[in-house]
């Protein structure tokens, strides 16, 4: 089962050819890599530190200890700012559609709810058995309390929800369609413009989830009429661990809708602190309380290097890479029983592949024993994440060059089969 040695050249004459055309490999100096020997395969997770972000977050600290309580006359826009340099730099969105603000858990709840608000009488929330499990649970938790049914699509893990089995799902009783841009599990990108499409077709609104999108591909919510999204910045827009949320209002709907968390980031002349509450007209009203200044400008550090990159590039690049990982494995690895879960074409699949094995799990553990450092997510599924703007063909080469070893070798078997917490 060993593959000839010719494939094996070629396949890293491959890698070097595809790395010596990148219009995007000076990008990898920008970013903090210690350890060139660790193959990093998991950006889809967690991005890797800008270096840029590392001095911007000194320099915020510094003006912490000399302005203190007088860094809030530049800090208290911050949240907008970044808003603006994703909106037109990473997503398609006008200036003031777009702000950071809590997490994406958070900010689904007020999206959702003020959705389900603006839509009285309706009494059915659409969602999909695939969706990311926190937008599941958050939805479940909305129906509970409001008296409605949480109706659920069945999805093909693999290969993503589909456009006609929305519509199936779809009446007049359908206040709000909330879906993933972006499968967490297998990648697979949704038709964002036929399901806003159906959906707007019975009346109801769209939420969607960009985590697994925002900075790694085409992201069209104007083209494509989306009402509401939102998504984090720590996977491919390299923010940070924690780092903070966006959220995206259509600008038609932002008078419309009254978010149900009442805080004074969201009032009307916010220091007058008036005894009742009064939203601004504005996008502002779906911000809470007072913003995390250091994830906020690690967000907007991330965001500006995605933007700088173009968005359209960053996706060409990601779906070569993808297209390189598939064409390896469907050589060196289908022997060794894995298959592929994930979308074939590039157009329909996001930043990851996601292989399938009874024992991902342990392969999993073994490629990180031996430096290369991938992700699991069951059933049985081994997630291979790229950072487009640091992730090199090389670099999926010797990834995949390790997990064809340990599989020929079976050295995965001797790591547990017990799950960890963390996967």
């Amino acid at each position: 089962m060993t593959p000839s040695l010719y494939r094996v050249a070629d396949f890293l004459a491959q890698a070097r050819e595809l790395d010596a055309a990148d219009p995007l490999a000076a990008f990898r100096d920008r970013f903090v890599i210690p350890d060139e020997r660790l193959v990093y395969l998991d950006g889809n997770s967690l991005g890797r530190l800008p270096t840029s972000t590392r001095e911007r977050l000194h320099r915020a600290i510094d003006e912490w200890g000399a302005d203190l309580i007088r860094g809030w006359d530049r800090w208290i826009t911050l949240a907008r700012e970044v808003g603006d340099v994703l909106a037109t730099g990473v997503l398609e969105a006008a200036p003031g559609e777009v702000v950071l603000s809590d997490s994406t858990s958070v900010n689904l709840y007020k999206l959702a709810d003020a959705a389900c608000a603006a839509r009285p009488g309706r009494r059915v929330i659409v969602t999909d058995d695939d969706n990311f499990p926190t937008d599941r649970y958050i939805l479940q938790g909305l129906a509970e309390a409001r008296g409605l049914e949480l109706r659920v699509v069945k999805t093909d893990i693999d290969l993503g929800v589909s456009v006609e089995s929305v519509r199936e799902a779809l009446d007049e009783d359908v206040a709000l369609v909330s879906l993933s841009h972006v499968a967490y599990r297998s990648g697979a990108v949704a038709d964002m413009a036929a399901v806003t499409a159906a959906a707007h077709a019975v009346g109801a609104l769209t939420l969607w989830d960009l985590s697994h999108s925002a900075g790694a591909v085409r992201v069209p919510l104007r083209s494509a009429g989306v009402d509401l999204a939102t998504g984090c910045t720590y996977k491919h827009l390299n923010a940070g661990p924690g780092a903070p949320a966006f959220l995206f209002v259509r600008a038609g709907l932002q008078r419309e809708l009254r978010q149900p968390i009442w805080g004074w980031f969201g009032q009307r002349e916010q220091f007058d602190m008036g005894a009742a509450y009064d939203p601004v007209e504005t996008l502002d009203r779906f911000q809470v309380g007072t913003p995390p200044v250091l994830g906020a400008y690690a967000a907007l550090e991330g965001a500006r290097l995605t933007a700088e990159a173009g968005i359209g590039a960053v996706a060409e690049k990601g779906a070569a890479l993808g297209a390189y990982a598939i064409e390896v494995c469907d050589a060196w690895l289908a022997p060794y029983g894995f298959a592929l879960a994930s979308p074939r074409s590039g157009t329909r699949r996001g930043g990851h592949v996601t292989l399938h094995h009874p024992r991902a799990w342990q392969f999993s553990q073994a490629l990180r024993a031996a430096g290369v450092v991938p992700d699991f997510r069951t059933p049985d599924r081994l997630r291979l994440g790229f950072g487009t703007l640091y992730t090199r063909f090389a670099d999926v080469y010797a990834g995949l060059a390790c997990l064809r070893d340990i599989a020929a070798s079976g050295s995965h078997r001797e790591f547990p089969e017990q799950h960890a917490r963390v996967t």
